[in-house]
């Protein structure tokens, strides 16, 4: 079984616009480029897990977001960071496009993302960290039994949920994760 950081893509890796799918709206944040590097050299699987509800809600398609997804991938590989997947959850209940809207167990704060890529890869995920910038984020993470989630956000944590830590950026999530070993 393999080991996997589970991360969330906006606010965490890229620039949050709210509903961002267009290539000119692509913004690495500060600190992902040394984040994960330091985080693949320690031999984790680098899964992503997104919301995206904007699909739901008719507002880009899913071939725009795969483009977008392409994109963010091909920048991250160009710095010798290595994405094994990346699962998205285009529903919501209040969208308009009628095959997207509905309840699932994909979305966020429910793990069905989570499960999907353990079952896929062979993920291990008691070996495994989340890392992601919203509750819902870190709820999903311990729904799916993962014990270290870091939330990415610039005030503590709120401490009725068990994240390991609150990290600024990636570089600090590197930091925490190399604490943990």
């Amino acid at each position: 079984m393999h080991k996997a950081i589970f991360l969330d893509r906006d606010g965490v890796i890229n620039q949050d616009n709210g509903y961002t799918f267009k290539l000119s709206d692509l913004r690495i944040l500060n600190g992902v480029i040394e984040g994960l590097q330091a985080i693949g050299r320690l031999k984790y699987k680098i899964i992503i897990i997104t919301n995206q509800s904007g699909i739901a809600r008719g507002l880009f398609k899913e071939n725009e977001f795969h483009k977008f997804m392409k994109k963010l991938t091909e920048v991250l590989a160009e710095n010798e960071i290595l994405i094994c997947d990346y699962f998205y959850c285009p529903h919501h209940i209040d969208g308009i496009i009628k095959e997207f809207s509905r309840l699932c167990k994909c979305r966020k704060p429910h793990p069905g993302m989570i499960f999907e890529a353990r079952d896929k890869h062979d993920i291990d995920l008691s070996q495994s960290i989340l890392i992601g910038d919203k509750v819902s984020d870190i709820k999903a993470g311990i729904a799916a039994d993962i014990p270290n989630n870091i939330i990415i956000s610039d005030s503590p944590m709120n401490q009725e949920l068990p994240a390991v830590a609150c990290a600024k950026d990636l570089v600090e999530a590197a930091n925490i994760i190399l604490s943990l070993k």
